[in-house]
């Protein structure tokens, strides 16, 4: 018999789940599981987890970036390791597995539209650009949002990031001056259907450019060729360096103005071009360097391309230009209604209205303080008289007569 314990025979597998429970007293949800692993003896420690692991110490740092939306385990691995993180990238791979749930709801995704192979270009052919838009949250609680410059070249992916108060055409021409700068300019460029670049399509559905940009184009010397809305396969690399800068770069990262984002950003896109990539299996940088950079011409500084890297503002009643959301002082020499200004790095410069003359320099202060100069205002001028022969007249100066302090003050018994 299947089930004679008593001749050391007895075999599980032969008798059913009711006969199984029965003789062992087990509960039926107890008996299942056994049956399904095959009736074999776990050792006792199976499951159980070491007290201290190598992430002992960085849960909360990392149960602070998954709270923040940061669930990338490349990002966190950068993060936790600038902290003196010892262990490799697996364990935190694990570990933002297990916590999916302290992650914000994300949105919910549409229906695939189908897969597709993307096109490819030649190398120094293209140039993808993009706006992203992410809402910073300042100490008071107030959202500020700002605006995601990303540039990609079609051919390597090297990119180019850069943030901004808004997204204005203004800083698309310096957002697109500063991404030439290195990787030089392509033959065309690869956009949407933006008002800063098209106004509307004509008769024969060929684009009206507006009139700003189209200017540009014919200053750098390039293409510009619209994408259809709705096809990620003929813009998808702009596209995706926005989504992976928002998942990658922005989420968990703290930073004190738009000044000290972009020189974070600066570091991070130098540290993301020279990694290898899995899905080409090359260096970006060194592919660029290699193949696009030939095939590419260097922007050329006239004096147009650095009127558009310099915006033109008017100066206010008090001597004030507005630039990035902070105001900067002006001399009071400058008697002109209108000058230029342009960040680089930590400086704030201003220029005459015709880039003649740089009038100012200002640090491009962490805060919402004002910049202002010495010789911001110039100094009271009115007419005074003097005395013109000696003074011999003379007063003696009393003190003060003593106050009377508190209540004493109040005369109460004084009648009406």
């Amino acid at each position: 018999m299947g089930h004679d314990r008593a001749s050391g025979g007895f075999d599980p597998g032969a008798v059913n789940l009711a006969e199984f429970q029965r003789l062992t007293g087990l509960s039926r949800s107890r008996a299942g599981t056994l049956r399904k692993k095959g009736f074999s003896c776990v050792h006792g420690r199976t499951g159980s987890r070491a007290e201290t692991t190598v992430l002992t110490g960085f849960e909360d740092e990392l149960d602070g970036l998954i709270r923040s939306g940061a669930t990338n385990s490349s990002a966190c691995f950068d993060r936790i390791r600038a902290k003196g993180y010892p262990g490799g990238p697996a364990r935190v791979k694990e570990y933002i597995a297990a916590r999916s749930h302290l992650a914000p709801p994300a949105r919910r995704a549409g229906p695939s539209r189908g897969t597709g192979m993307r096109f490819a270009t030649e190398p120094g052919e293209a140039y993808q650009m993009d706006w992203g838009f992410v809402d910073a949250l300042d100490p008071a609680g107030n959202e500020r949002r700002m605006a995601c410059f990303a540039m990609a070249c079609h051919h390597c992916g090297t990119c180019y990031v850069e943030f901004f108060p808004n997204a204005r055409q203004e800083n698309l021409f310096i957002g697109m001056v500063r991404g030439f700068v290195v990787p030089g300019v392509p033959r065309r460029v690869p956009t949407d259907n933006m008002r800063s670049v098209v106004v509307r399509r004509g008769a024969d559905g060929r684009p009206v450019w507006q009139a700003d940009y189209e200017a540009f184009m014919r200053c750098v010397g390039f293409e510009t060729r619209l994408c259809e809305p709705y096809r990620p396969y003929t813009k998808g690399k702009a596209e995706r360096l926005v989504r992976f800068a928002k998942g990658n770069f922005v989420a968990g990262r703290t930073f004190s103005d738009i000044t000290d984002l972009n020189a974070r950003a600066l570091e991070w896109r130098a540290s993301q071009s020279n990694r290898w990539r899995r899905s080409s299996g090359t260096v970006p940088a060194d592919v660029h360097a290699a193949s696009c950079l030939p095939a590419t011409r260097e922007i050329e500084m006239t004096a147009e391309v650095a009127m558009r890297l310099c915006p033109e503002r008017k100066i206010s009643f008090d001597g004030f230009v507005c630039y990035e959301g902070r105001r900067f002082g002006v001399p009071c020499w400058h008697d002109k209604p209108t000058c230029r200004v342009n960040r680089e790095g930590e400086w704030i410069h201003i220029y005459s209205a015709d880039m003649l003359a740089e009038i100012a320099v200002h640090a491009a202060s962490r805060g919402r303080r004002d910049g202002s100069r010495p010789d911001q205002w110039a100094a009271a001028s009115a007419p005074e008289e003097l005395p013109t022969a000696p003074v011999t007249a003379s007063v003696a100066l009393s003190p003060a007569p003593p106050r009377a302090a508190g209540l004493e003050k109040f005369d109460f018994e004084r009648r009406c």
